[in-house]
């Protein structure tokens, strides 16, 4: 069997080395347009701030490696330029001499990847104006910033005494994850630097109120946010410096700007072989990644998934399915019956430190579908027992179904950017698993002081939840206390740094001697700091007669949504 891989980097190498491992005879042939195989996508920005020093280190496999050690016939500064799928051969193109040859195949593996969005705006093709794809990306946007422009090789590389650095300025276009990865690098480089998005918010796939509380993590890490806001176009000033054009007419100077707009799939070659094509725009695959031709398959971020929660189809270009996509890909060549489960989106960024992290529906997916039947709680635990020096405070939304207590998501940031990937990767198993909230309630995860505490996170998650499936805890949100009767049952000195209007403040020691000056006609809306003491007040009222619900996360949620609401 003679098998053709267009595409290395993570799906295409991954399925590449599958095959062999299951097919010591198969004829495997790998093309690459571009002069690295495999190389970690996901560390560019981290190579430009220099965080990871050495280009090499950013290399997985060379053609050499699959070449002897797997027995690959890898080609690099290779690209198929056109499939015949009726005669199943497929045109190559050495990108440096021009030559054209046809190979045929038994089974094609499409793993294009998805192109970074390059919109025709007025500028846009100026020098110092830079994508974050590739190495040679990575390298050509090092290079400009030693010595790019005037200002940037100008008075700081001078011998002589200087009494002030000059100010370097970057412009980043896009708030996920490459923007801001590269955001914060160019920070670390002693860039002033703004980002525009043109949305409302960072990282699309964040709730809105934790959204929030990334952004106001990287203002105070110096970034400066442009939010609902696009790039009209750009232009070139005295010096090489640039000028970034806003839609609402702002005007900002840049040595330097990074597109990370997004990304779309590569598709072209999928189009000439007359495979179908999907509404999201990716090439249509099953369960098994094959495609409308039984003889292609395409895997990674040019594909289009099934969400594991909504049914929906989706783009997800993550390094983690592609992977697993990919050793499904060769499974199916070899005769085996593997199947793609489909794709959560979990996520994790790391920031200055923290992190922010997601698995599953979040809660404006739920509401844009028309779904109801779902509840949220908010919580804030430490990252380990807090009696152990170096706890950090984690604050988690997690989503589950009112009917069945079906975990569905869970948004989890904080300091401590390992603790909030150990909780998200946790929930992410329980999802793909069908759990409930229960099954998180009686999970058995590891425990000493320093790594997490006897009840974790997680568990408290699923008895929160418990708790108000049960009754034991009606739960409401701050969305819904308008004109209604508040308890604040903090300490009175809490309530010198901030305070409601119009709440009724009873400390919890004292609630039990004074239930008289409550009522027993109007649901009371009873508020901590985090919900814990509102919850065992919560559980007084309750067993005395009168009607109450917690405010799920407390101030410390008001405060979240207060942010949301002052954009």
């Amino acid at each position: 069997m003679k098998i053709i891989i267009i595409g290395g980097v993570a799906g295409g190498a991954s399925c590449a080395a599958r095959l062999r491992r299951l097919d010591e005879k198969a004829e495997i042939i790998m093309v690459e347009r571009g002069p690295y195989v495999s190389f970690a996508n996901c560390g560019l920005p981290y190579h430009v701030g220099n965080v990871i020093e050495k280009e090499s280190s950013l290399l997985i496999g060379s053609e050499q490696m699959f070449k002897g050690m797997f027995g690959i016939d890898c080609r690099i500064n290779c690209e198929a330029i056109a499939i015949d799928a009726a005669n199943k051969t497929v045109d190559l193109r050495d990108t440096k001499t021009g030559t054209v040859t046809t190979e045929p195949y038994d089974k094609l593996v499409l793993a294009p990847g998805a192109a970074s969005v390059h919109p025709p705006l007025p500028g846009i093709g100026l020098p110092g104006i830079f994508h974050v794809r590739t190495v040679p990306d990575t390298r050509a946007i090092r290079e400009w910033l030693e010595k790019g422009t005037d200002f940037l090789a100008g008075m700081s590389n001078y011998v002589g005494i200087q009494m002030v650095k000059p100010v370097t300025r970057a412009v980043v276009v896009g708030g996920g994850f490459i923007g801001l990865e590269t955001a914060e690098n160019l920070i670390h480089r002693g860039f002033e630097v703004t980002l525009i998005q043109k949305g409302p918010q960072l990282l699309g796939p964040l709730d809105p109120e934790i959204a929030c509380l990334v952004e106001g993590h990287m203002q105070r890490h110096g970034l400066k946010l442009v939010l609902d806001d696009g790039v009209a176009g750009f232009k070139q000033l005295d010096g090489g410096a640039l000028e970034v054009q806003t839609s609402s007419g702002k005007n900002l100077t840049a040595d330097v700007v990074i597109l990370a707009i997004g990304v779309r799939p590569e598709t072209s070659l999928a189009k000439s072989a007359g495979l179908t094509i999907g509404e999201r725009g990716g090439i249509v695959v099953d369960e098994h990644m094959v495609t409308s031709n039984p003889d292609i398959l395409a895997v990674g971020d040019a594909v289009e998934v099934t969400d594991f929660g909504t049914g929906e189809q989706s783009l997800i270009a993550l390094a983690g399915p592609a992977n697993r996509q990919g050793r499904i890909a060769a499974d199916v060549i070899c005769g085996r019956d593997s199947k793609y489960r489909g794709t959560q989106g979990t996520s994790i960024i790391g920031l200055f430190g923290g992190a922010a992290a997601w698995t599953g529906i979040s809660e404006k997916t739920l509401i844009r579908k028309g779904d109801t039947d779902y509840e949220k709680l908010y919580f804030f635990g430490n990252s380990h027992a807090g009696y152990y020096p170096g706890a950090q405070l984690l604050g988690f939304k997690v989503i589950f179904r009112k009917s069945d207590g079906k975990l569905l998501g869970a948004q989890a940031l904080g300091a401590d950017g390992p603790a909030v990937d150990k909780r998200i990767s946790t929930f992410a198993a329980f999802i793909q698993m069908g759990a409930t909230i229960h099954d998180l309630e009686e999970a058995e995860l590891c425990y000493a002081p320093q790594f997490g505490s006897a009840k974790d996170p997680v568990n408290f998650a699923g008895m929160i939840a418990d708790n108000i499936l049960s009754g034991a805890m009606p739960v409401c949100h701050w969305d819904t206390v308008d004109g209604a009767f508040l308890l604040d049952v903090r300490n009175p000195p809490e309530l010198a740094l901030e305070s409601v209007p119009g709440a009724l403040n009873i400390p919890l020691p004292q609630l039990r001697s004074r239930l008289g000056e409550l009522p027993k006609d109007r649901e009371i809306k009873v508020f901590c700091r985090s919900g814990q003491r509102g919850h065992y007040a919560t559980r007084i009222l309750l067993q005395n007669g009168f009607k109450a619900t917690n405010l799920s996360g407390g101030m410390l949620t008001r405060a979240m949504h207060a942010m949301v609401s002052s954009k």
